[in-house]
């Protein structure tokens, strides 16, 4: 190896030693005890519940989601007894509904899968 080369790939190895070392000292979080490091940043209140912080999230948001499964699996059921019954899987769960009330099966076109 050339004296220049080197002298080279020792100032960069320097220069990656010296670059890492502040990153390693210091990582800017306070560590209650290994593991737990999470600190809020500054003026973020202690307690959340009734400051700017506070989503405050509308009940009736939050139960969206179940009343949605809820019909979900409504529909399904009705899919499940229909295919039970008949033989046939309808996914239209209206067409099975206008079929029942009219007591006849619904047609197979456009809407089921064998």
């Amino acid at each position: 190896m050339h004296a220049r080369t080197r002298k080279l790939a020792l100032a960069i190895v320097a220069a990656i030693g010296f670059g890492a070392a502040p990153a390693l000292a210091y990582d800017g979080t306070n560590c209650k005890e290994p593991g737990n490091c999470w600190e809020p940043k500054p003026g973020y209140p202690e307690k959340v519940e009734g400051s700017e912080y506070d989503p405050q999230h509308d009940p009736a948001e939050l139960n969206k989601q179940m009343e949605s499964i809820a019909a979900m699996e409504e529909r399904n059921a009705k899919r499940l007894q229909h295919f039970k019954d008949t033989g046939e899987f309808v996914f239209d769960v209206k067409r099975i509904e206008e079929a029942s009330a009219e007591g006849a099966s619904p047609t197979p076109e456009g809407g089921t899968a064998n």
